[in-house]
C-alpha cells in the first residue's frame, strides 16, 4: 500500500473527519461534554481522542520539527495505550470541562492541516507505505468512534426526563405495541429456518482490503450442519418472553446472568418504558416512541439473548456459523434505529440473500463464542499492538453491524466484542439450532 495520489488520500481523510463533526450538529456544547456512565465517553472526548491518534501515531513519527498542539493532550486523550504513557481515568472524562469544545475543534483543524501537508510532502517510499497503513487504521478507528458517539449520546439523552431527541424522524412509522396476549411468540416467529450443510470452510478476512488484526489469520474451521433464523428477534417476540415470566425463571439463565439480573433488578430491555395503561414505549435517537412490535429487539445483553434463546428451545450461533452464512451476502447500511424486516423472506431471496434478513445494518448479533485469538494470531509490535489483542479475555463476539455503523465499515469477517452484560450498543438476537 503506497500513498501515490495525495489528493485521493486527502479527500478520503477529510470525508471521515468531516462526518465526525457532522454527527455533533444536533448537539449542544453541554451535550458534547457530559458523560452518562464509565463505559461511555463524552462526544468532545471522542473528537479529541481520534485527533490524538493521528497526532501521536503519525505526526509525532513523521512530521519534521514536530511539536504537539498541547502537551497535556497526550495524557488527557490517551484511551488505553499503556505503551504511550499515562492516561486520564476513563470514568472522569466527563469532568474535563476544559479544554472547551471550541478548543477541541481547533485541535482537530490544526492536526488536519498538518496531515494535509504530510500527505503532499516528500517522503521515502517505505515511509509513504507506513503512512498509508497508519492513515487507513486511523480512519477505521475514527469510524469506530463515530458509532460510539451515537450510542454514547443515546445513553446520555436517555437519562434526561425530557426524553430529548437527537434527530427528529421525517416520518413516524412505528407500530405501537399492545399488551402481550400470552407466552406464545407472535407471528409464528422463526417457523422457517435457513439450513446450512456446513463443512470445512475458511474463516477470517481474505483479500486485499483493510481488516483489523483480530480478523486474521484466515484459517480453516469445520462447521457442523446448522440452521439460522431468517431474521432478528422482534420486540413483539421479546415482549412475549417478558410476559411469560422470562426474567423470573432462573432455569433459562446462565448462572452469572441470573446473578446479574437479580442484582440489578432488571425486567426489560435497556430503553423500554411501560406506562400505567400497559402500553410500551422505547427511547430512541428520535426520542421516546411507541414500541414497534415488528422492529428488532435491541440493547440486550448476552445474558438476555441467551435466556431468550433457551426459552425458544434454540441457541445463539457461533461466530464461525455466522460468518459461514454471511460470506456471500451484500452488506446493508441502516439509519438511526433498527428497521423491521420485510414482510416475507421472499423479498430477501429475490435480492440474493438466500432468505437471511437483517444480517447487517440493524443490530450487532451476539454469538456464543468467547473473544479469543485465531490460530496463528500475532500481536503487532509497539503500542498499536494494544488495539485488540489485550482485550481477548472475558468478552463475547458480536457479528454483523448496527444501524449506527458507518457505511463501508461492516464486513462478514468483522469481530466486534463486549462483556456479557453490555447493553448500550445496538445489540440484538439471531437464533440458531442444529
Amino acid at each position: 500500500m503506497q500513498m501515490t495520489d495525495p489528493a485521493h488520500w486527502i479527500a478520503r481523510y477529510n470525508t471521515v473527519r468531516e462526518r465526525s463533526l457532522a454527527l455533533t450538529e444536533p448537539l449542544s456544547d453541554e451535550d458534547c461534554g457530559a458523560q452518562s456512565m464509565p463505559d461511555a465517553s463524552p462526544v468532545k472526548w471522542h473528537l479529541a481522542h481520534t485527533t490524538w491518534f493521528f497526532e501521536t501515531f503519525i505526526l509525532e513519527r513523521m512530521e519534521a520539527d514536530f511539536a504537539p498542539f498541547h502537551p497535556a493532550f497526550r495524557v488527557l486523550f490517551n484511551s488505553y495505550y499503556n505503551g504511550i504513557g499515562e492516561k486520564h481515568p476513563r470514568p472522569q472524562r466527563g469532568l474535563l470541562t476544559r479544554p472547551a469544545l471550541t478548543e477541541v475543534k481547533a485541535y482537530r483543524a490544526n492536526v488536519d492541516a498538518r496531515m494535509a501537508r504530510l500527505f503532499s510532502g516528500e517522503l521515502p517510499a517505505p515511509q509513504r507505505e507506513q503512512l498509508a497503513m497508519l492513515v487507513t487504521l486511523g480512519l477505521e478507528h475514527e469510524q469506530q468512534h463515530q458509532e460510539l458517539m451515537l450510542t454514547d449520546v443515546k445513553h446520555l439523552l436517555a437519562q434526561n426526563p425530557l426524553h430529548p431527541a437527537y434527530a427528529v424522524p421525517a416520518v413516524h412509522t412505528a407500530r405501537p405495541a399492545a399488551p402481550a396476549a400470552g407466552p406464545s411468540a407472535p407471528d409464528g416467529a422463526h417457523q422457517e429456518w435457513i439450513a446450512f450443510d456446513g463443512g470445512l470452510t475458511e474463516i477470517g478476512h481474505g483479500g486485499d482490503g483493510f481488516c483489523f488484526d483480530n480478523e486474521l489469520p484466515r484459517h480453516r474451521q469445520y462447521v457442523a450442519p446448522f440452521a439460522l433464523a431468517p431474521r432478528l428477534v422482534t420486540n413483539g417476540e421479546y415482549l412475549a418472553f417478558i410476559e411469560a415470566g422470562g426474567y423470573e425463571t432462573p432455569s433459562l439463565w446462565l448462572a452469572e446472568g441470573w446473578d446479574w439480573v437479580c442484582a440489578q433488578g432488571l425486567r426489560k430491555p435497556m430503553y423500554w418504558l411501560r406506562a400505567e395503561d400497559g402500553q410500551w414505549s422505547e427511547f430512541t435517537l428520535h426520542g421516546m416512541q411507541p414500541l414497534d412490535l415488528q422492529g428488532p429487539a435491541t440493547h440486550l445483553s448476552l445474558f438476555e439473548a441467551d435466556a431468550y434463546a433457551h426459552w425458544r428451545g434454540a441457541r445463539l450461533p457461533t461466530e464461525g456459523e455466522w460468518e459461514f452464512a454471511a460470506q456471500q451476502l451484500v452488506v446493508e447500511t441502516g439509519g438511526l434505529h433498527p428497521a423491521p424486516a420485510p414482510a416475507s423472506a421472499a423479498a430477501s431471496a429475490a435480492a440474493g440473500s438466500g432468505g437471511l434478513l437483517q444480517m447487517f445494518g440493524h443490530c450487532w448479533q451476539w454469538t456464543s463464542s468467547s473473544y479469543a485469538p485465531y490460530p496463528g494470531y500475532e500481536t503487532a509490535p509497539g503500542a498499536l499492538g494494544e488495539y485488540n489483542g489485550k482485550f481477548m479475555l472475558n468478552q463475547y463476539v458480536l457479528r454483523g453491524s448496527s444501524c449506527a455503523t458507518p457505511a463501508g465499515h461492516a464486513r462478514a469477517s468483522y469481530r466486534n466484542f463486549f462483556p456479557a452484560g453490555a447493553r448500550w450498543q445496538f445489540t440484538g438476537i439471531r437464533l440458531a439450532r442444529r
